[in-house]
């Protein structure tokens, strides 16, 4: 069909307008790069920090990759990236943002005039008998039309739906980034989990040599008679418990490792689980946490996920409350409408016509069976409640942070004091040792100092352990979902 040129202009100028109407509702950050989203995204709803592409939101990560080509030992931030690629649940927050990001841009499309046009070709054929002939006739007539709708007031219900939208959208971001810090939290302690039971693997390998270098010692002492037969059975029976400890650490460490396999979304393959080369273990930074307990309460209430998304479903809550009183005042509507040959679903004209209609209504709802007080008053609730959640939230975010600061600072304390015992214990394993050897000591002074040596070695595995889980749990408590604050070294 065609339109007049008259009544093409004037649609297109209503179009600007309404185009203008709109952008000066929305924010002015989301107008930036218009051009290249003008399809994609009309309405500029999505998030500038949103990439469906770049699960992790670090450029330097490809969120497509190939396990099974893994030839590099595995660094803590690429087993994160692994993770924030194929977890499934982040894939859903995922979605939830961009379907959230569809209700911005409905709410967004209520600022702008709804245009139909549509046309129709009638035929018509009359047949009328008479006495001597038949009488018969055929008609012809194309119609065509074009109706513009245009809301001009509303009382704040568009604009409080856009701002409920809007605050919703920002509660799916700052769930979704809630996932993947709870996905950064399990990578890292698996991750971890697996460092720890390597370094105890090792210490009860250690042990384990010792043991049997103190056994060496005893059978040659024995072949020249300076020691006894019962000195080589306790050496014997202690390389035994030895060898027994460092096969449960090996135990240890190839379950870790298939947890951390299974963290980072690896494939299962019908061998088993696939076995990881892990970087090499960095050293932990002990200044990187600072004592004030008050700035990382500070911290959490202004960046934990879960607060920000607790937050925002309050405020598009209190928004709902807008809307539904609004939706209780009248509205004023604009319509043009412009008809070649008749409306729609009219008979044939026998002339050309052409009717133009500009008008505007005005619509007051009275009374709906108190309907709308109800809804008023379930709004009102509903904030009662969003704001209930949003105090519980922070009480167990902020209770939580307090006992992670506790524990981290706890656990800093006692690094320092296990490098201390480690220490101690070594060089009291040296001197014991040499004079072993000379027959000063008996085995028994040999092997008490040997056992209070491993334990050392295992008081100063538990001390890492317990410093890195502490440490992790106050970032990850405090909102800070960032593999640089951990502490890795490249």
């Amino acid at each position: 069909m065609s339109v007049e040129p008259r009544i093409g202009h004037r649609l297109a100028m209503w179009m600007l307008a309404a185009a203008m109407a709109t952008a000066i509702s929305a924010r002015a950050g989301d107008w930036t790069g218009l051009v290249p989203l003008a399809f994609a995204d009309p309405l500029l709803t999505r998030p500038p920090s949103f990439n469906l592409g770049d699960m992790s939101g670090d450029s330097n990560h490809d969120c497509d990759p190939t396990p099974d080509s893994l030839s590099q030992p595995l660094t803590l931030s690429d087993a994160v990236a692994l993770a924030w690629c194929h977890n499934p649940q982040i894939q859903a927050a995922q979605a939830t943002v961009v379907l959230q990001a569809t209700q911005v841009g409905e709410a967004r499309a209520a600022y702008l005039p709804t245009l139909n046009v549509g046309m129709s070709r009638l035929n018509q054929k009359t047949t009328t008998p008479q006495s001597q002939l038949t009488l018969r006739s055929e008609q012809t007539s194309n119609s065509q039309y074009a109706t513009l709708t245009w809301r001009l007031l509303d009382f704040g219900g568009r604009g409080a739906n856009r701002r409920a939208a809007e605050a919703m959208l920002d509660a799916a971001l700052a769930s979704r980034n809630a996932q993947l810090q709870k996905t950064l939290t399990h990578v890292v302690g698996a991750y971890f989990d697996v460092q720890t039971a390597k370094a105890n693997r090792k210490a009860k390998e250690e042990t384990a040599t010792l043991m049997r270098q103190t056994l060496a010692v005893a059978i040659r002492r024995e072949a020249r008679g300076a020691g006894a037969q019962s000195d080589t059975l306790q050496a014997r029976t202690a390389l035994a418990k030895a060898e027994l400890e460092s096969g449960r650490a090996l135990g240890t460490h190839d379950r870790s490792m298939a947890a951390l396999v299974l963290a980072v979304g690896l494939p299962v393959k019908a061998a088993g689980l696939q076995v990881l080369e892990l970087a090499q273990d960095h050293a932990d930074a002990q200044d990187t946490v600072p004592q004030d307990l008050a700035s990382w309460l500070s911290l959490a209430q202004d960046q934990h996920p879960a607060l920000l998304a607790a937050r925002a479903q309050l405020a598009a809550t209190q928004e709902k409350l807008t809307v539904s009183r609004s939706e209780g005042l009248p509205t004023l509507d604009f319509t043009q409408s412009h008809y070649v040959n008749g409306r729609p679903n009219q008979g044939l004209s026998s002339s050309r016509t052409t009717e133009s209609v500009v008008g505007l209504t005005v619509n007051f709802p009275l009374f709906e069976g108190f309907a709308r007080h109800y809804k008023v008053r379930g709004a009102e609730a509903q904030i009662v409640i969003k704001e209930a959640e949003l105090r519980d939230t922070e009480n167990q975010v902020l209770g939580e942070v307090v006992k992670a600061h506790a524990d981290t600072v706890a656990s800093l304390r006692n690094i320092t004091a296990s490098g201390r015992l480690i220490d101690a214990a070594r060089a009291a394993l040296d001197n014991v040792q040499r004079k072993y050897d000379l027959g000063i000591v008996d085995i028994l002074e040999m092997l008490n100092v040997q056992v209070v040596f491993a334990d050392a070695q295992q008081e100063r595995v538990r001390a890492l352990a317990e410093w890195r889980s502490a440490r992790l749990r106050l970032l990850t408590n405090a909102g800070m979902a960032d593999l640089s604050d951990l502490g890795e070294k490249s």
